[in-house]
């Protein structure tokens, strides 16, 4: 890395053409605002910057070029998948990643059971293993 050239923001999201996502549930949260490269939506989805949230995935209109930055992603309760040709849709790949990488301390997926199918103890137990 850094030789010149700066590695692409984008880099940690998985694009999904002309998808929209629409929240269900009221409580989750979006903030949009006009910035003109998907580039820009991602670095600032990446660094939570000027958000009061978690920014999970960003929704890009290439019509009227806005991010929607999402407290949520595709993944998450309360929220519906729409197609819509003005959007791509950009998920934080550490969200919707289903594999461990390393020891996993940046996992941040759905699955709970290891690759021999037996389900994963809590965080907050300390049987049978403590932490």
């Amino acid at each position: 890395e850094g030789k010149g050239k700066r590695r692409n923001p984008l880099h940690d999201f998985k694009k999904t053409g002309e998808l929209m996502l629409i929240k269900v549930n009221k409580t989750l949260e979006v903030k949009t605002k006009l910035l003109n490269t998907t580039e820009q939506c991602a670095k600032r989805c990446s660094r939570n910057k000027g958000l009061l949230f978690t920014c999970k995935a960003f929704a890009y209109d290439r019509v009227t070029k806005r991010c929607h930055w999402l407290s949520f992603n595709s993944l998450t309760n309360g929220v519906r998948k729409k197609q819509d040709h003005a959007f791509d849709l950009y998920e934080k790949k550490d969200y919707v990643r289903n594999c461990i990488i390393g020891k996993g301390a940046d996992y941040k997926g759905t699955i709970s059971i290891t690759k021999s199918g037996i389900q994963c103890q809590a965080w907050n137990s300390m049987i049978p293993h403590e932490h």
